[in-house]
């Protein structure tokens, strides 16, 4: 009968005893995340798996619809979309579209992204859903196709009217990675300091909102976010010596700031919201590394095989295993790996065979599939039947 068997890796680098790490990450903010941009492991959250309104952050995934439509050709940058009254008549951070104009896919990226523009949201929104309504319902279907199970949509802009827009830090994460890893191509957008409009042939020069990216190394996205209901917010992202952190914080709120004019609290707000930022993902890639366990192909350990050509299979993750985790846990990692053995040939290459778990003090597990490195043909007749006899003699020793 297979039994579930459980190996202990005892690489050299591993100790079995060791006290837990300390848990240093801290912020004002009242949720926050921080994500490992390749591997997307979480690393620190706090309530970070909570719905909260998003504010403009949300404008991510009214991008993700444009860019999954660049991507798979349905839109080209150059295609124009018409500016009707209600996306001129829209509230809040304005892109300065015109009824009647029409303005490129790649102009209306460009205003969202770098200018907040809800009047360019909407526009995207009747022109690719019909109507903002259909636009909404587009969004929420490609969120659960995305797996953003803790978010909702009602707008594409964030604003706070209607209410009911909500995303968990979480899930603005899993969003920012998809974008930065799915559609590179269109990913340069997020770092631009500043973008010029033209209203009645002025040039309107915006700077980009997201303050941190002029505060800190190697920072290249991605957008920000204010209302009363959600404070500031950022989702965030830097790579250091090739390492990618992504880094989300939301519930921002600096009350010494109330006496100010509103465009001055907000500008302070934006300017404090990018030092903070950059003050936790410094502290991020200070205190986490990443730590490479398996290299591609290489064979992680062999399961015994019944009534195969062969008697075992090797078991390999097939792609590179890396793991991100406090500098202080990584004395106590363990590496186990865990598989039904024996295995019932026949056993095709490729076929997912076992688990490999990853586990350290002040870590959230990490499981990565283990497939079969070679195929093992069932045996023949012949060699099932001395395998039989060879069970049978064994069983009554």
């Amino acid at each position: 009968m297979p039994r579930l068997r459980a190996v202990l890796f005892a690489l050299s680098l591993l100790s079995l005893c060791a006290s837990p790490a300390l848990a240093v990450m801290n912020t004002s903010a009242e949720h926050a995340l921080l994500m490992d941009g390749q591997s997307g492991q979480v690393l620190w959250a706090k309530d970070g798996y909570v719905p909260t309104p998003p504010a403009s952050m949300s404008k991510l995934m009214t991008l993700e619809l444009v860019f999954q439509r660049l991507k798979d050709g349905r839109l080209k940058l150059t295609d124009k979309l018409p500016v009707s009254e209600t996306a001129w008549r829209t509230g809040g951070s304005k892109g300065f579209v015109r009824v009647g104009d029409q303005l490129t896919i790649e102009d209306l990226v460009q205003r969202i992204i770098v200018q907040s523009a809800n009047d360019a949201c909407v526009v995207i929104a009747e022109g690719l859903g019909g109507t903002v309504d259909g636009f909404v319902n587009l969004m929420n279907s490609r969120a659960r196709e995305l797996g953003l199970t803790q978010s909702h949509f009602v707008n594409p802009d964030g604003l706070p009217d209607p209410p009911g827009q909500l995303m968990s830090a979480n899930d603005l994460a899993k969003l920012a990675r998809h974008l930065i890893y799915d559609y590179p191509q269109y990913y340069h957008y997020f770092s631009e300091r500043s973008y010029t409009t033209y209203d009645r042939g002025k040039p309107i020069t915006q700077p980009n909102r997201n303050t941190f990216l002029d505060k800190f190394s190697g920072a290249d996205g991605l957008k920000t976010g204010y209302t009363d209901a959600s404070g500031f917010g950022v989702v965030a992202s830097a790579v250091r010596d090739g390492h990618r952190l992504i880094l989300v914080l939301n519930g921002l709120r600096y009350p010494d700031l109330a006496k100010d004019a509103p465009a001055k609290m907000e500008w302070i707000g934006e300017m404090r919201r990018g030092d903070e930022a950059a003050r936790v993902l410094d502290m991020g890639f200070r205190e986490f590394r990443s730590y490479q366990l398996f290299k591609p192909g290489e064979i992680a350990g062999v399961v015994r095989v019944w009534g195969g050509t062969k008697s075992s299979v090797a078991a390999t993750p097939g792609k590179a295993v890396a793991v991100t985790m406090q500098v202080d846990s990584r004395a106590g990692m363990k590496v186990t790996m865990r598989y039904n053995e024996p295995l019932q040939a026949p056993i095709a290459q490729g076929q997912r065979i076992g688990t490999l778990t990853v586990s350290a003090p002040d870590f959230p597990n990490l499981n990565v599939p283990l497939y079969a490195a070679e195929s093992v043909p069932r045996t023949g007749i012949f060699g099932r039947i001395i395998m039989g006899i060879k069970a049978l003699i064994s069983g009554h020793k």
